[in-house]
């Protein structure tokens, strides 16, 4: 399992650009496989690993992810393509639907039929990736155009946590992004519905990529705590929410990785072993730990340099 980080925040402009740049680079040097940005109302996650690529030279630069809804998929097909260029083939495109409250009430899109969406994207996104010219006509998209970028095609990663979605991602992405997945729904759900797409589809095995918060503490208690305020609007959005109940738990913290060194070691080898093939891991800052969030970004990359070995189980 890759052991790649999350990089800060990027939904406000709260923290310079500089800064950013300035810890994707810290990232390569302490032995990260991947830095992953989201993409909200701050700078653009495209634009700013375009930057990160001509300051690095190692490490995976992907996007966690990109909402589609905002952008005709020429356009991202053109911004992915420009990335991976300056990247020197080191980008990974990461998209999602976003959520409901986000597209339809900040935005003012239609949200009803998001599948029906993700598919045509893709059905002009991918041939545009590939350096083919996209010929499409469905419901929401007509499109007969191509690009002339002169890019090899970026990987592509799908953030799929429902049964449709992920056998769409199975069939026509290189992988997915999950968010507070545990290894339960992981390994009896997600994994499973995304590897037998890809079979069918006669793709390679898909790239799981799963971001959690983590936090190596002693203080347990205050790091469900510091998860709990940190996260709490994620349990409440209904696909993490739907995400959470097929776990069993509450909330964001009974899938945070949480405890000392050696028990956040045995966690993360059991998300290996089910079939976790990427770790984009959230540090926390845990109330009352001082040194909390240093620490576990310290161990974390530690654990990325010695890279876990994975075991995936075979597809039921």
């Amino acid at each position: 399992m890759r052991i790649g980080i999350a990089i800060g925040s990027v939904a406000r402009n709260d923290v310079p650009l500089a800064t950013l740049l300035e810890r994707i680079g810290e990232a390569e040097a302490a032995g990260f496989a991947s830095a992953w940005v989201a993409n909200a109302f701050g700078f653009d996650a495209i634009t700013l690993m375009a930057l990160a690529g001509r300051e690095t030279e190692r490490i995976e630069l992907g996007t966690f992810v990109v909402p589609t809804y905002p952008r005709h998929p020429l356009a991202l097909a053109q911004q992915a393509l420009t990335a991976a260029s300056a990247c020197a083939g080191r980008f990974t495109l990461g998209i999602g639907l976003s959520h409901r409250v986000v597209i339809e009430r900040a935005l003012g899109l239609d949200y009803s039929r998001p599948l029906r969406h993700m598919r045509e994207y893709l059905a002009v996104l991918n041939p545009l990736l590939a350096g083919e010219a996209a010929r499409f006509r469905g419901e929401e998209f007509r499109v007969s155009a191509e690009l002339h970028a002169g890019s090899e095609r970026p990987a592509l990663i799908l953030a799929a946590l429902g049964p449709r979605m992920l056998r769409l991602a199975g069939g026509q992405s290189d992988g997915t992004a999950t968010w507070l997945g545990g290894p339960r729904y992981l390994g009896e759900t997600a994994i499973p519905a995304i590897r037998r797409a890809a079979e069918d589809a006669g793709r390679a095995p898909p790239r799981i990529v799963c971001g959690l918060p983590v936090a190596v503490t002693n203080d347990r208690e205050a790091a469900r705590a510091s998860v709990s305020r940190s996260f709490e609007t994620y349990g409440k959005l209904p696909s993490y929410r739907a995400v959470l109940d097929l776990e069993g738990v509450e909330g964001p913290a009974d899938v945070a990785i949480i405890g000392n060194e050696d028990e956040v070691a045995a966690q993360l080898e059991r998300l290996a072993v089910i079939g976790v093939t990427d770790l984009n891991p959230a540090p926390v800052t845990v109330a009352g730990d001082p040194g909390s969030r240093e620490r576990t970004y310290a161990f974390l990359a530690e654990l990325a340099r010695a890279e876990l070995p994975q075991q995936p189980r075979p597809v039921p």
